[in-house]
C-alpha cells in the first residue's frame, strides 16, 4: 500500500524593506541594484519562476537559443556599461558575404553594400524620406515628443497614411514601414501614428541607424542577453524572490495607519504569499500587464485612461540551427529583406564559438496573426519555405526549429514591447513616468533613448531609483 505524501506549501512571509520592485527584467533589476548599492533594503518580486523578463536564454533540443531580446547597438551605453562593470563580453553578428532582397514583384536579388537593389526612383524615394524622418527625429527627440508643437499633428495621423503621404512609390513606402512597423513595433503601419514612428526613430539616434541593421544589430552577448540579468540577480541574493506573482498594492491612505507608503501582496505562484511592506514601490513591468494588479485605492483616473491606450506589438521569433552556416559557403551573410514576405528580416544568430549554424527570422504583426490560425506544423512549413525563398532549399530541413510566442507568455503578453494607439502618445505620454504618490514606473515601453530596448529598461530602471533615492522622507 502506496502513500502520497501532502503536499507542502511555503509558509506565509512578511518583509520589511525599503523599497520593494515588482519585476525582476532589466529595469527591475538595475533599479534595485541602484537601490541597493545606495544603501537601500529592497525586496524585488517576479511572477515567473526565473529573472530577466523579456530576455529569455534556454538550450532546447540541444540548442542554445536567445527566445527574447539580444541585441547590442554602439548607442546603447547605459548596456554597454553595464556589460563592462559586470565582466561580460560580446561578439559581433556574422555579417560577411552578400545580403539578399525580395522585391514587391517577387524578384530575388543578390546584393552588396548599404542600398537595396530596387529602382533609381524607388532608391531615391527612400532616401528622400529617410532624410525627412531623420529631420523629425532630430527636432523632435525621444525624450518628450509629445511636447513639440507638432505633436498633435503627428499623433493624429496614421504612418501608413503618413507614408502614403510622402511618396506614391508603393515599393520605397513599403521599404521604409519595415524597419519601423515590422522590425519594431510589431504593428501594421495604419496602428500607431507618426509621432510613435518618430519617438522610434529618434529613440535610436535617427532613422538612419533603424535602416542600418549593421548599427542597430551589431554585438550579443557571449551566453546571452539574459545572463545580464542573472548576474545583477546574484548580487542583490535573497532579495530576489521568484515565483511570487504581485496581486495588491496598496498605498497611501490606504496605510495612514502606518506613515504611509506601500504593501505589496503577492500570492498564487511557487513562493507561496509575500508580502512586503515599504517606503516605495518600483512597478518595473510593461504597461498592459499594471491592470493585473489591484491597487488600494485605485490608481488616479489619468492612469487608467492612459493605460487603456497603451498595447504590445505581436511577433514570431523563428530559430532554425542547421549542421552548418551553408549561406555562407555561397558568399551570403544570412541578412535578407523582403517587405512583402511572410517572413520579412532574416540574419544569421550563429552562436559564439558553434560549429552549427542558426539563423533568426521574423514574422511580424497580422502576418503572425494568420499563422498563430494554422496548426503547427503548418506554419512550421510555410515559414521555412519563407526562409528558403530566401536562402534556398536547405533552409527547408533544419537540425532544431523553434518559435518564440510572447504573445502567449503570461506575464508579456506581446513583443517587443508596449506603444500607444493613434493619438495615444501626444495625449499621455508625460505621464508615463510620473510617480504615483509612493509608486514609480520603470520599463523600456516608457524608454526615451533606448525605447523597447534593454538598454532602455536600464535607463528607466536608474531613473526610478534615483527618484526614489532623491526623497528619502516617509511618504505622509
Amino acid at each position: 500500500m502506496s502513500h502520497n505524501q501532502p503536499a507542502t506549501h511555503p509558509q506565509p512571509r512578511e518583509i520589511e524593506a525599503g523599497v520593494v520592485v515588482v519585476g525582476a527584467g532589466p529595469a527591475g533589476l538595475m533599479a534595485a541594484r541602484t537601490l541597493a548599492k545606495a544603501g537601500e533594503r529592497v525586496v524585488v518580486l517576479e511572477a515567473r519562476d526565473r529573472v530577466g523578463g523579456r530576455t529569455w536564454s534556454d538550450t532546447v533540443d540541444g540548442a542554445f537559443l536567445e527566445i527574447g531580446g539580444q541585441w547590442v547597438s554602439p548607442d546603447q551605453t547605459e548596456l554597454l556599461g553595464l556589460l563592462d562593470e559586470l565582466g561580460k563580453d560580446t561578439f559581433p553578428r556574422y555579417r560577411e558575404g552578400a545580403s539578399v532582397y525580395i522585391g514587391l514583384d517577387g524578384q530575388r536579388h543578390v546584393y552588396s553594400g548599404e542600398d537595396f537593389p530596387v529602382s533609381a526612383g524607388t532608391l531615391a524615394e527612400v532616401h528622400r524620406i529617410t532624410e525627412i524622418l531623420d529631420g523629425l527625429a532630430a527636432e523632435i527627440g525621444p525624450e518628450e515628443p509629445w511636447a513639440h508643437p507638432r505633436a498633435r499633428e503627428l499623433d493624429t495621423v496614421s504612418f501608413q497614411h503618413w507614408l502614403r503621404g510622402q511618396s506614391a512609390d508603393e515599393e520605397a513606402v513599403s521599404l521604409v514601414g519595415l524597419f519601423i512597423a515590422g522590425g519594431m513595433l510589431t504593428k501594421p503601419a495604419h496602428a500607431f501614428s507618426a509621432l510613435q514612428a518618430v519617438l522610434m526613430a529618434a529613440s535610436a539616434g535617427s532613422f538612419s541607424n533603424l535602416l542600418d541593421e549593421d548599427f542597430i544589430l551589431d554585438r550579443r552577448v557571449v551566453g546571452g542577453m539574459q545572463s545580464v540579468s542573472e548576474a545583477m540577480a546574484a548580487e542583490l541574493g535573497d532579495a530576489v524572490v521568484l515565483g511570487a506573482p504581485v496581486r495588491t498594492l496598496e498605498w497611501g491612505e490606504a496605510l495612514a495607519g502606518i506613515g504611509g507608503g506601500v504593501r505589496v501582496t503577492a500570492d498564487g505562484g511557487t513562493a507561496g504569499r509575500v508580502t512586503v511592506t515599504a517606503r516605495r514601490a518600483v512597478l518595473a513591468v510593461p504597461p498592459n500587464l499594471y491592470s493585473r494588479i489591484s491597487y488600494v485605492p485605485a490608481l488616479p483616473r489619468r492612469q487608467h485612461q492612459m493605460h487603456q491606450h497603451l498595447s504590445m506589438g505581436l511577433v514570431i521569433k523563428v530559430h532554425a540551427v542547421y549542421a552548418t552556416p551553408f549561406w555562407r559557403e555561397e558568399g551570403l551573410s544570412g541578412t535578407c529583406f523582403g517587405a512583402g514576405q511572410l517572413v520579412q528580416e532574416v540574419y544569421d544568430n550563429t552562436n559564439h564559438g558553434d560549429a552549427r549554424g542558426t539563423l533568426v527570422g521574423f514574422v511580424s504583426d497580422e502576418k503572425a496573426d494568420a499563422l498563430f490560425a494554422l496548426p503547427a506544423e503548418d506554419r512550421r512549413e510555410r515559414i521555412l519555405a519563407s526562409i528558403a525563398d530566401l536562402l534556398g532549399p536547405r533552409a527547408l530541413a533544419p537540425e532544431v526549429y523553434y518559435e518564440s510566442d510572447w504573445g502567449s507568455e503570461e506575464w508579456t503578453r506581446g513583443a517587443y514591447a508596449a506603444s500607444f494607439d493613434l493619438g495615444g502618445l501626444h495625449r499621455y505620454g508625460a505621464d508615463q513616468r510620473t510617480p504615483v504618490g509612493p509608486v514609480h514606473f520603470a520599463c523600456s515601453d516608457l524608454a526615451g533613448e533606448g525605447f523597447q530596448h534593454v538598454d532602455g529598461a536600464l535607463r528607466m530602471g536608474r531613473r526610478a531609483a534615483e527618484e526614489v533615492l532623491g526623497d528619502r522622507a516617509p511618504i505622509a
